[in-house]
């Protein structure tokens, strides 16, 4: 097993790696805990025993989002680095990677979920873009990977409404690709990586590379407006109450400025 950060890493005999985040129990991201998926990421790239990623979490969701309640290193560090600089990284990683998603998806940890080639979730899953409920807009390439898996229209409709989707309706409209029952959830991701695993490496490679070529650049250009309409947004009043109301647990009340 390697430690990078939060995040552990073990590859079996069957060329499938696991990597699972460990910030339990709602494994909130921040700048160092993408960075340290990009160095893993980077790493099982050059590693020969590796075909494929199993990409978990520990605890009781895979990624509720970034904590408002701690916002140091949320974004940046003393080098100017900025946590879409490391996403894109992220995205530019060359293994066919599959999500076990269990509990929440939410906001910037649904940008997480959808960096994988594919999602297995459980019926409990929960999927949100919930941005525009926090009086904010949308990131971590949100902006290309939603629209691709299930249209701009459903996409303009999770974005604009911020609503929650539960994993049958997220199976339904193309947000995961697979159900299976939460206690099975990491071994049905494991078998279909082991199914990857078990094809040819330089064919899936290519074919990988033919379908997914230009998507970390899509995914910079994305998230440089991404993130100047986020650090805009973030001056408002509504941003403001809107992370006031998340915290209170009340519907926020906007007002427009």
């Amino acid at each position: 097993m390697s430690t990078f950060g939060d995040v552990h890493v073990e590859v079996g005999e069957d060329f499938v790696a696991l990597a699972e985040i460990r910030r339990p129990p709602n494994n909130f991201f921040d700048r160092a805990l993408v960075a340290s998926l990009a160095e893993a990421f980077e790493c099982l790239d050059e590693d020969p025993a590796c075909r494929a990623i199993v990409l978990a979490s520990e605890g009781r969701h895979f990624c509720a989002g970034a904590n408002f309640a701690s916002r140091e290193d949320a974004a940046g560090d003393e080098s100017g680095r900025h946590l879409y600089d490391e996403a894109v990284r992220l995205f530019a990683t060359r293994t066919p990677v599959v999500a076990a998603v269990q509990g929440a998806a939410i906001g910037g940890g649904l940008g997480l979920a959808l960096m994988p080639d594919f999602r297995v979730a459980a019926p409990e899953a929960r999927f949100s873009a919930n941005f525009a409920r926090l009086g904010f807009h949308h990131g971590f390439g949100l902006s290309v990977t939603l629209p691709r898996l299930v249209g701009q229209q459903a996409a303009a409709e999770l974005l604009y409404t911020g609503k929650r989707i539960r994993g049958e309706e997220a199976h339904a409209v193309g947000l995961c690709d697979r159900l299976a029952p939460l206690e099975r959830v990491r071994d049905e991701a494991r078998a279909l990586a082991a199914e990857i695993a078990g094809s040819a490496p330089l064919a899936v490679a290519s074919i990988r590379a033919t379908l997914r070529g230009g998507l970390a650049e899509e995914i910079r250009r994305a998230t440089d407006r991404e993130k100047a309409e986020q650090e805009r947004l973030q001056r408002t009043a509504d941003f403001r109450e809107g992370t006031r109301a998340m915290a209170e647990r009340r519907p926020p009340r906007f007002a427009g400025r």
